[in-house]
């Protein structure tokens, strides 16, 4: 009996301490506190040692997230499994977040640094008056290209170039619906958010046309293959082509003339925050005029943030090909929410072309 009542004893303090480490492991796991901030951002999109930074300067312990797609955060979100406390949706996600009643406004005393942002970037028309978003990132949509590999003659000056016959077999479209469509629709000189159902028919078969000269539709594995010279010519963000430029001075990047997409991706408070004094602090820090230097050095996408620039390499700021002036800027366009069933629209027409190159 009294081995059997020790053997119990035993059994209720390991169950006692399982039952511990799991409320420990579910606090971690993002439900939030004071203590504690949840972070949902996008993969490789911030300075590690900026994090370590903030909870030096705060006290406040980061739970950092990546998600790969606006709809995957958006889904998360929607779902309120997790308190996440930032989040960094793009600009049509910012508006249909705002729809759907997901984001907390933003308590613009709170962020005295936003004084730090280019007036350009504010107040667009996804979010009037910045009332739930700052924008963190932008840039734009392009191709780099490998002029050792294709030759001179090809600059991309026009997305009618993706289409010349020495191509076939040598291009790479990133995994995006709105990307590709977008680039179909531009190509035909037409709006990236168009809502009409003849132009996105004739866009459509115009990319069919192109399915030759197209090798693969992927994803983040278009940087090492351009960089290894494994690719030559690549549709893609100014971001993610800055990244390879870095490692492989052969390539270079051009956003055709008909026009292309112009996108933000922006810091919002979902209503699943937990700390909301520690997510405004949060958004403070990053657009501090050192930080937001350093951490658009780490990431190499553009940053909205006029102080940030006064920091860095002139020679990043001046270069056009990331930092376009307000005259390039007239040809380029926002992605708009469409909606649900237009955007289903584009996914099934995306789909068709990918479809077509089988």
């Amino acid at each position: 009996m009294k081995q059997l009542l020790q053997a119990t004893i035993a059994i209720v303090i390991a169950c006692a301490l399982l039952f511990l480490a799991a409320s420990q492991l579910q606090v971690k796991g993002g439900k939030g506190g004071k203590d504690t901030l949840t972070v949902f951002n996008w993969g490789e999109y911030i300075d590690p040692d900026l994090i370590k930074e903030f909870e030096k300067e705060t006290g406040i312990h980061v739970i950092y997230e990546t998600f790969d797609s606006n709809e995957a955060m958006l889904t998360k979100i929607q779902q309120g499994g997790s308190a996440y406390d930032v989040a960094a949706p793009s600009e049509y996600t910012v508006e249909m977040m705002k729809e759907k009643d997901l984001l907390i406004p933003l308590d613009h005393s709170k962020i005295p640094n936003m004084k730090n942002i280019d007036p350009y970037f504010l107040n667009l028309a996804f979010d009037p008056g910045n009332e739930y978003s700052l924008p963190y990132f932008w840039g734009t949509v392009g191709i780099v290209y490998n002029p050792t590999m294709i030759g001179d003659d090809l600059t991309f000056e026009s997305w009618e170039d993706l289409w010349d016959p020495s191509l076939k077999g040598k291009v790479f479209l990133v995994d995006g619906a709105r990307e590709v469509m977008g680039m179909g629709l531009n190509s035909i000189g037409q709006s990236l958010n168009t809502k009409d159902d003849q132009i996105l028919r004739t866009a459509t078969d115009k990319l069919i046309t192109l399915a030759p000269n197209v090798k693969a539709i992927i994803g983040d594995e278009i940087t090492p293959l351009m960089i290894n010279n494994e690719a030559s010519v690549a549709l893609t963000w100014s971001g993610q082509a800055a990244d390879m430029m870095f490692e492989n001075e052969d390539l270079t990047y051009a956003v055709p003339e008909e026009g292309s997409n112009l996108w933000f991706d922006n810091f919002v408070i979902p209503k699943t925050s937990k700390n909301i004094d520690g997510a405004h602090a949060f958004i403070n820090f990053m657009l501090d005029a050192e930080v937001n230097a350093q951490n658009t050095d780490y990431v190499g996408y553009s940053t909205p943030n006029l102080a940030a620039m006064e920091l860095m390499d002139p020679e990043v700021v001046e270069d056009e090909r990331y930092y376009p002036d307000e005259e390039t800027r007239e040809h380029l366009e926002v992605y708009e929410n469409l909606g649900l069933e237009w955007l289903g629209k584009y996914n099934e027409l995306f789909l068709e072309f990918k479809m077509s190159m089988n």
